[in-house]
């Protein structure tokens, strides 16, 4: 399990190239990489993440280590960026390893809503009119129902 939480960019697909030549006993690595969109029509130009560093990895270790348990998987990546980030910058990536696909699947897409709703960070619209927080949405919450 690799759970890391930094400012600097990582390259995706030699993050994806070297957890899947780790992952001993996986039929299936499955990835998703997320990335700052802009705001409908424009003019966002950063999206500032900001985290409590300590709290922030025990809480991204213990969804890790709960999707491991629950899909029985062979290993498990979550890279999370903090700081500002402009439109089209990567913000995060998970990779989920396991001896079957459907494993595989169903933990990364767990892993997407626990961190997209549970986890603590806080994030803040930077755009050319001012800067706003970003609330909760009512489907983030939804979607944890599925598990």
């Amino acid at each position: 399990m690799d759970i890391r939480v930094q400012a600097e960019a990582f390259d995706a697909g030699a993050e994806l190239n070297r957890f899947s030549a780790g992952a001993e006993g996986a039929g299936g690595v499955v990835s998703f990489t997320g990335v700052v969109r802009d705001l409908p029509g424009g003019g966002l130009t950063a999206m500032e993440i900001e985290h409590y560093p300590g709290m922030t990895e025990k809480a991204l270790t213990d969804f890790a280590a709960q999707a491991m348990d629950r899909w029985a998987l062979s290993d498990v990546l979550v890279i999370h960026r903090y700081g500002a980030l402009a439109p089209g910058a990567q913000i995060m990536m998970v990779a989920t390893a396991a001896p079957h696909r459907r494993a595989a699947f169903e933990a990364a897409d767990y892993l997407m809503d626990y961190l997209k709703s549970r986890a603590p960070f806080w994030k803040k619209e930077i755009t050319t009119e001012g800067a706003d927080w970003v609330a909760a949405k009512a489907q983030d919450e939804a979607d944890l129902d599925r598990w």
